[in-house]
């Protein structure tokens, strides 16, 4: 029992962490795209990740060799390896679609905080797909899911009200890519290492980013060296750290849960601003934080047992 709670309480540690990670890189990619275009922006936060993680996964493989033989082999097998590699193509295809929709989005002038609501809306997609695919939610997550969705507008629409733009289209379909990515996630992780899982999706996502930029865009080395600053912070900090704690967070953990924690970026980027910035807080974004964590919690609450 207390073994089952420490490691929900770890699995939930890692997903907030991953929240705190994104609240911050929304301004990283707006401030990015003034300088190149979202090709070369999703390619190169890419590369980054694959280049941050891949010693990483070399100096974990080798010292798995020494401490668990068995289980080095077996990932040395060839079912592990088509595995990972399907895994890494559907995540990196997924997480490729979501970062280039979110990018799009600011193409066409969607704001920051209406990109963070329409974003984390892949909390009501990942129950709903779920259902689709048989999977069920008990009836606490989806009271859960309709005090975050309430907590979210308070947070980031203001008080005028909801207009809907066309970069805000392109953020709508990055929430389901994004629900989708979770859902994925959740499939693969149990069969093949989180960190390393991790590394293919970049892998695959950059070779996918890559080929779009070299056919769509044609970048200069000097906006490159302009948005460099966002880029290290999208490649590194988003790509190498958050995604991976995302992926290795996510093992384990109800998927609609895991969306709900995750979906916290939001809060953390209204109250970066407070703290970092000098922003005011108004009275509807603290409204917006309560329910946000109220429906976080209720989401950790256990479901009761019958008698």
């Amino acid at each position: 029992m207390h073994s089952s709670l420490a490691f929900e309480l770890r699995q939930s540690a890692l997903l907030l962490l991953t929240a705190l990670i994104w609240g911050c890189t929304f301004v990283a990619q707006s401030v990015g795209m003034g300088s190149v275009g979202p090709f070369t922006f999703t390619s190169s936060r890419m590369i980054l990740g694959v280049l941050f993680l891949l010693p990483i996964v070399t100096i974990l493989r080798k010292r798995l060799a020494t401490t668990k033989p068995a289980e080095a082999d077996r990932r040395r097998s060839r079912e592990y390896t088509r595995t990972l590699l399907l895994g890494g193509f559907l995540c990196g295809l997924c997480l490729f679609g979501g970062e280039l929709l979110q990018q799009m989005g600011f193409v066409h002038d969607t704001e920051v905080g209406k990109a963070g609501f329409i974003t984390a809306l892949y909390i009501v997609f990942v129950p709903l797909i779920g259902m689709l695919l048989g999977q069920r939610s008990r009836l606490l997550l989806w009271i859960a899911v309709v005090i975050a969705v309430a907590g979210l507008w308070f947070l980031c629409i203001p008080p005028e009200g909801f207009s809907i733009a066309t970069g805000d289209i392109y953020v709508f379909a990055c929430a389901i890519v994004f629900a989708l990515h979770i859902l994925v996630i959740s499939r693969f992780v149990t069969r093949v290492d989180g960190i390393e899982l991790s590394m293919m999706q970049f892998f695959f996502g950059s070779i996918i980013a890559a080929t779009m930029m070299m056919l769509f865009e044609h970048p200069t080395v000097e906006g490159w060296t302009a948005a460099l600053p966002a880029i290290l912070w999208a490649g590194i900090m988003s790509n190498g750290i958050a995604y991976t704690l995302q992926i290795v967070g996510q093992r384990g953990m109800n998927d609609t849960a895991a969306s709900l924690i995750l979906s916290l970026e939001s809060v953390v980027s209204v109250l970066a601003g407070w703290v970092l910035l000098d922003e005011i807080l108004s009275t509807r974004e603290i409204i917006g934080c309560v329910l946000m964590a109220a429906a976080v919690v209720l989401a950790q609450l256990p479901e009761r047992k019958k008698s």
